[in-house]
């Protein structure tokens, strides 16, 4: 008698994650690779990715539960995190110096950073490039009380630029190369890795994470993937923003070997994070009064399972 064999059970479904990031930014390459390459459905995870044109409205659809994770920057993951939202990173995905900084009329009689006293500068508030503006005034002995701040979501900067309707305008690309491509020679840039480096991490809601280890790993896995496909391939990682002009395109991919793709939990995330929120309390942008142990809001468990050695944050 043959054994009678039971039928093989059905593979498990994929699971379903949503993940909020700025399709535009390059910091969110390793997600755009890990998504078109295939790795997350190599990990049994079916993302959808949800377009935003800021890390600060990517984790607003998380904390409003419109989407699962996000991608963000440093600042608002420091404002969330003074306000007591329960968020965590699970990692830092990308750095870089590059991708931040500001963009001037010369019309407007700005031919040095010294000029911009007294200038309407756009900039979108309680985000990076309001936390570089702030950082590139001080070095010019100036302060927000020096110039008209206007508030423009990072979309818009470049229309308000060049209708004339501000002097200068602070943030971060693609969003300010297409406002100097916008202004030819009429445009002058201003910035530095010496001013901001932009620390851009993946993150949700701790209840999510922490019921959900194991999806978790297998997503940074995939990052894992994609990040390194980034790094390798930036020929090939430029056609994932086929939004950008031939000219951004083209500064994005000179600008590349500036980045760091990779996925790490640094001890610099905590020590920058802790220096924004006293910027922040002493510039009156939060009714917090005190800097939260930002310990709390990093989840460790993911990426020392995937990549031990890149987590070189002290607990």
């Amino acid at each position: 008698w043959l054994a009678l064999r039971a039928p093989p059970a059905p593979a498990a479904a994929p699971e379903a994650i949503v993940i909020a990031t700025n399709t535009e930014y390059v910091g969110a390459c390793p997600v755009m690779a890990a998504q078109a390459r295939g790795y997350f459905a190599g990990q049994q995870l079916a993302v959808r990715l949800q377009p935003h044109t800021s890390g600060r409205e990517a984790l607003l659809a998380v904390t409003s539960h419109r989407a699962d994770m996000a991608t963000v920057a440093d600042i608002p993951i420091m404002f969330f995190a003074m306000e007591g939202t329960p968020i965590q990173v699970v990692s830092t995905i990308f750095r870089t110096g590059r991708d931040h900084g500001l963009v001037a009329r010369r019309d407007r009689g700005i031919a040095a950073p010294a000029d911009l006293k007294g200038k309407r500068i756009g900039v979108t508030l309680s985000t990076s490039g309001h936390f570089t503006l702030e950082v590139f005034l001080n070095r010019q002995r100036l302060d927000t009380r020096d110039v008209q701040l206007v508030n423009y979501p990072p979309d818009a900067l470049q229309q308000a630029i060049t209708d004339g309707k501000v002097d200068a305008v602070s943030g971060w690309d693609p969003f300010l190369g297409a406002a100097a491509e916008s202004l030819g020679g009429n445009g002058i840039r201003f910035g530095g890795a010496d001013i901001y480096e932009s620390i851009y991490n993946m993150v949700a809601l701790a209840p999510y994470i922490h019921q959900r280890p194991g999806t978790m790993v297998r997503l940074l896995r995939a990052l894992e993937q994609g990040e390194r496909f980034c790094r390798d391939q930036p020929g090939a990682s430029v056609a994932f923003f086929p939004r950008l002009s031939a000219g951004q395109a083209s500064a994005m991919l000179a600008a590349w070997p500036a980045h760091h793709f990779g996925l790490e939990l640094d001890q610099s995330l905590l020590l920058v994070l802790e220096d924004q929120s006293r910027w922040a309390i002493k510039a009156g942008l939060t009714g917090a009064r005190a800097v939260p142990n930002f310990l709390d809001h990093i989840y460790l468990d993911g990426l020392k399972a995937v990549s031990p050695s890149e987590v070189t944050i002290i607990y």
